[in-house]
């Protein structure tokens, strides 16, 4: 039987970031902006997977580009995307009105935001071209601590699925850093690449393993306890690597995208 394969075209919109929600398989939320992202505006498409295709369930138009999108882990229904004017909008999927909530104390583009997993933690990290990483709580809408230490933009930030308080920042300046938010400080600095970093995430089934993904067109896998020479070392792009994720199901398995416009795992 041939795979079906299901496709959404949003006209004028170029996708940023895609990702499913937490509650529903086949929900999808995505952060899209104008001309790239260079100038205009932005939506948060909000799209439901069925045999027949993919449909749109609610759009949300902000008045910048989004970059990112990341599924509140408490509420079915709401989501929080970064922007190209320094701030984070909350929204609910449920209202088709404007954003319950903006948060905006970053200087520059938030080109990456990430819902923290951890049990009884309901925090956001946002990672911005201003060179700071924040952590906020959604519900009070304030920062509760902003994390400075990187020499560059800050391209991707994602709470460790393992170790509450704890995220991984990648970064312009070609390091990849570990964070703690009890003492605000990094706990470890790694120089992954001799290049832009642009993508991280942890691994699903160990708490010290984290891959990276960079302008040099390659993959790297740390393992956090020995940060001298990556345990993997993957190539096969011939453009710089946007994203990359491990995979929910198969600890030895990951997906990456990059701008020679394919996805490889």
């Amino acid at each position: 039987m041939a795979e079906v394969t299901r496709t959404f075209k949003s006209s004028s919109r170029h996708g940023y970031a895609v990702e499913t929600s937490p509650y529903f398989p086949s929900r999808l939320a995505c952060a899209t902006s104008q001309y790239y992202g260079i100038a205009g505006c932005g939506t948060l498409l909000v799209l439901e997977q069925h045999e027949a295709g993919i449909s749109l369930m609610r759009s949300f138009d902000w008045n910048d580009s989004l970059f990112d999108v990341t599924w509140s882990e408490t509420n079915e229904h709401l989501l929080v995307t970064g922007s190209g004017d320094g701030s984070l909008q909350i929204w609910d999927s449920a209202n088709t009105q404007g954003p319950l909530r903006v948060l905006k104390e970053h200087t520059q583009e938030v080109y990456s935001v990430d819902w923290s997993q951890a049990r009884g933690e309901t925090l956001v990290v946002s990672g911005s071209w201003d060179h700071t990483a924040k952590v906020w709580d959604p519900e009070s809408g304030k920062s509760v601590c902003t994390f400075q230490g990187h020499e560059g933009v800050i391209y991707s930030t994602v709470w460790s699925p393992h170790v509450p308080g704890c995220f991984a920042s990648a970064s312009g300046d070609s390091t990849l850093r570990i964070w703690d938010l009890k003492s605000g400080r990094s706990r470890l600095i790694i120089p992954a690449h001799q290049a832009e970093i642009l993508t991280c995430d942890w691994c699903k089934y160990d708490q010290n393993m984290i891959v990276t993904g960079a302008v040099d067109c390659s993959l790297k896998v740390w393992d956090l306890r020995n940060i001298r020479q990556p345990t993997s070392d993957l190539m096969g792009h011939s453009y710089a690597i946007r994203r990359v994720k491990f995979s929910p199901f198969l600890p030895t398995v990951l997906a990456s995208c990059s701008y020679d416009f394919t996805v490889r795992s």
